[in-house]
């Protein structure tokens, strides 16, 4: 049995400012994270909560969006990755830091 998983997580790790998690996080909920499943790229998407406290204040969350390999990654970033980030920036410019990892899932046990 190989336990080699060939998997990606695209992570994107946002810190947003308090006066308007509510809002954001509804949005996030409601609709970022629906639209990002419906690119048919991903396969699942997990919202964590970063328990560190930050020395910039505000609330840090990691959301991982599950993909099959590196070429469906590419293919978000061509089609569709800036119009679905635009919409953020719109909506809540100047409020968050966000930065983005790709991540290769080895194992799960």
């Amino acid at each position: 049995m190989n336990l080699y998983l060939k998997m990606y997580i695209y992570n994107v790790t946002i810190n947003i400012e308090e006066a308007i998690h509510d809002a954001w996080m509804q949005w996030m909920q409601e609709t970022h994270i629906p639209d990002m499943l419906a690119t048919g790229k991903f396969s699942a998407a997990k919202m964590c909560k970063v328990l560190v406290e930050e020395e910039m204040g505000g609330m840090t969350y990691s959301v991982q969006y599950t993909t099959a390999n590196k070429e469906t990654l590419a293919s978000y970033y061509a089609d569709d990755a800036a119009r679905l980030r635009e919409d953020g920036l719109k909506r809540f410019a100047g409020k968050f830091i966000a930065f983005r990892t790709e991540l290769e899932l080895i194992s799960e046990h």
